[in-house]
C-alpha cells in the first residue's frame, strides 16, 4: 500500500504542527492504513508489533475527534504494562501540544493510587490504563465511563498472556455500546480472534505483512559465538564501535541479573530489567537509561515491552528469542524516527535453524560476520587514551609533571631511552594488549557444510516433524524416498523426537534434499527442513 504525507490528512492545522515538530512526514504502513478508517469512525482490528508506528495511528484519529469541551472521559485505552501506559501516554502529549485544552492522565499499577485519584479530578478526556488499576477506580467509581466514545486495547496478545482477559471482558461489558473500538495486536490467536466478534461491529482488519514488518534502516548481522564467549564478544563489539546507549536481550530473568552483575564489574554502565523487579526499581533503571547515565540495558522480552527511546545506537540478541516475532519487536527499539541503527545476534551451535527461521519470517538478510579480533581492540583504546590525553593536554597544567620526566631522563639508568619511549611505556599500561585476546573462531559453519556437499562425507539434517506431528520412522523415511526420490538405504541414524528430526544423508545430496523438504507441507504444517551440526561421536 502506498504510504500518506501526514500533511495531506485531513485533521486539523494544530494537529498537523505537532506531528511535524514530532519529525514524522511520511506515515508507517500500519498508519496509512489505521487513521482513515478511524477517522471515518469505524471499529478495526490491527495485526502489528511494537515498533511500527502504532500510537500515532490511533493517537491522530483520537486527538482529532475530541471534544475539547468535555469533563467526561471520552476515550480508554488500555496496555499490558506500566512502561507502555507511561509511552503512550508521553506521545499523546506530544500530540496535543496545541491543543492545551484536551487532558491526559496515565493510570497503572505501582503508583499512589490517592495521587492517581487527584489527577482525575482534572477530569481528562483520554485515560492511558492497564487493565487491573482501571478496575480498581471503576470499583471505587473514581472512574466513570458512562460517556465512553473510544476504546482502544493495545498489545491486546500480551494483555491476554498476563492473564487480564477478564479484566478486559469486565471493562468492555461496562462501557456503551455505542462506541468505536479498536484493537491491536501482535498476532491474531482464536482469543483474540473471540474478543474481536463479541465486541467490535464490522471491524476494519488491517495486517502489516512480513515484508512491511522490516526495517530497511536497521543492519542486522549475526555472529557465530560459543556460549562461554559470549560476554566477551558483548563488550569487545561495544567497545570497537563506541556505542553509548545499547539494548541486550536475554530470554531469562536470571541471565539479565547474571550478564548485569557482570558488565558492571568489567567497568561498564549497565542496568537490567525484567518482571521480578519492583516498580520503584524498573522506574529507576528506565530513568537512567532514558537520560544517559546508563549506556547499557539488558533486558527480557516482556519487560522491555512500551519501550521507545530514540537514541539507542544497537540491540544485542544475547539469546535468539524464543518466538521470531519477538525479534522483530527487539530489533525495532534501534533504528527509529529514520536513525540508522545495528542488531547483532549471538548464534549457537543449536541456534542455525532459528536464525533460518528468523530469516524466513522477516525477509530481511542477517549478515554473517567474524568476532572482532584483540588487535582491533587495541587500536580502539589506544585512540580513545590519545584523545583523553589530547584533552588533558589541552586544559591542564603539566609543569610538574614535565619536570619530572626530564629529571627521569636525565639520570643513569634512562640514558638510553628518549620521552617517546616513556609514553609508548605507559600507554602500554593504559591499554594492555594481553589482554585483548583473540577469540577462537570455530570454522565457519556455512564453510564446513559447503566442503561436505562435494564429498561423500554424511551431513545430519535437521527436519521440523517430530512425534507431535504423527510423524514415525516410516513416514519419514517414504516422504524422502516418494517426494525427495532419496533411497532409504542412503538415510542413516534417524531420530525422531517430540517436536523435531534429525537424519544423516550423503553430502551429494543434501542440498536437493533440501531444497525439496523446505518446499513441502506435512499434515498442513509447513516444512522447514537444514544442515545440523553433527553430533559428537563417543571415542
Amino acid at each position: 500500500m502506498e504510504k500518506i504525507l501526514f500533511e495531506t490528512l485531513d485533521i486539523s492545522d494544530e494537529l498537523k504542527r505537532a506531528v511535524s515538530d514530532m519529525g514524522f512526514v511520511e506515515a508507517t504502513p500500519v498508519q496509512s492504513q489505521s487513521i482513515g478508517p478511524m477517522l471515518e469512525g469505524r471499529d478495526m482490528v490491527a495485526q502489528a508489533p511494537t515498533g511500527t508506528g502504532k500510537t500515532c495511528a490511533f493517537g491522530i484519529p483520537l486527538v482529532e475527534g475530541m471534544d475539547t469541551s468535555s469533563r467526561n472521559v471520552l476515550a480508554m485505552i488500555l496496555c499490558p504494562t506500566r512502561e507502555l501506559v507511561v509511552q503512550t501516554t508521553d506521545e499523546l502529549m506530544k500530540l496535543t501540544k496545541y491543543k492545551k485544552s484536551i487532558r491526559i492522565v496515565p493510570i497503572y499499577g505501582g503508583q499512589n493510587i490517592d495521587r492517581q485519584i487527584m489527577a482525575l479530578k482534572r477530569k481528562p478526556q483520554i485515560i492511558v490504563a492497564t487493565p487491573g488499576r482501571l478496575m480498581d477506580h471503576m470499583r471505587r467509581r473514581t472512574i466513570r465511563l458512562d460517556h465512553l466514545q473510544y476504546m482502544v486495547l493495545d498489545e491486546a496478545d500480551e494483555m491476554l498472556n498476563m492473564g487480564f482477559r477478564e479484566d478486559i471482558d469486565t471493562i468492555l461489558e461496562s462501557v456503551p455500546e455505542e462506541r468505536q473500538t479498536v484493537l491491536f495486536s501482535a498476532t491474531l490467536s482464536k482469543e483474540i480472534l473471540a474478543i474481536t466478534k463479541k465486541y467490535l461491529t464490522d471491524p476494519v482488519k488491517v495486517q502489516i505483512t512480513k515484508t512491511e514488518i522490516t526495517v530497511p534502516s536497521i543492519k542486522q548481522f549475526y555472529l557465530e559465538v560459543n556460549e562461554g564467549d559470549k560476554m566477551d564478544v558483548l563488550a569487545r563489539l561495544i567497545d570497537v564501535n563506541d556505542f553509548k546507549l545499547s539494548m541486550v536481550f536475554c530470554n531469562t530473568k536470571r541471565r539479565v541479573d547474571e550478564l548485569t552483575h557482570e558488565m558492571v564489574a568489567r567497568g561498564y554502565q549497565a542496568e537490567g530489567l525484567h518482571g521480578d523487579m519492583k516498580q520503584s526499581q524498573r522506574d529507576r533503571v528506565m530513568h537512567a537509561f532514558k537520560h544517559g547515565r546508563a549506556e547499557i540495558l539488558i533486558a527480557t522480552d516482556v519487560a522491555a515491552r512500551g519501550i521507545d527511546i530514540e537514541n539507542v545506537e544497537a540491540v544485542f540478541n544475547y539469546d535468539l528469542p524464543e518466538d521470531v516475532e519477538y525479534y522483530v519487536h527487539r530489533i525495532g527499539r534501534t533504528g527509529r524516527a529514520n536513525r540508522e541503527g545495528v542488531s547483532y545476534s549471538f548464534v549457537g551451535r543449536r541456534d542455525m535453524y532459528k536464525l533460518r527461521e528468523i530469516m524466513g519470517y522477516t525477509k530481511a538478510k542477517i549478515k554473517y560476520m567474524s568476532i572482532p579480533k584483540g588487535s582491533e581492540i587495541v587500536d580502539v583504546r589506544t585512540k580513545q587514551v590519545m584523545n583523553e590525553i589530547l584533552n588533558i593536554m589541552q586544559k591542564e597544567n603539566l609543569d610538574n609533571y614535565t619536570r619530572a620526566l626530564q629529571e627521569f631522563l636525565d639520570g643513569e639508568d634512562s640514558e638510553d631511552y628518549t620521552i617517546l619511549d616513556v609514553a609508548a611505556a605507559f600507554l602500554s599500561r593504559e591499554v594492555p594488549a594481553e589482554s585483548y585476546r583473540d577469540i577462537e573462531e570455530r570454522p565457519r559453519f556455512t564453510d564446513v557444510i559447503k566442503k561436505k556437499m562435494g564429498k561423500k562425507e554424511k551431513v545430519r539434517i535437521f527436519i521440523n516433524l517430530g512425534k507431535l506431528d504423527r510423524i514415525k520412522k516410516k513416514q519419514l523415511l517414504e516422504l524422502l524416498s516418494v517426494k525427495c526420490r532419496l533411497n532409504e538405504r542412503l538415510v542413516t541414524d534417524v531420530m525422531i523426537m517430540d517436536k523435531f528430526s534429525f537424519i544423516e544423508i550423503p553430502g551429494s545430496e543434501a542440498r536437493r534434499v533440501l531444497d525439496v523438504l523446505n518446499s513441502l507441507s506435512y499434515h498442513g504444517r509447513r516444512v522447514n527442513a537444514e544442515i545440523s551440526r553433527p553430533k559428537k561421536r563417543k571415542h
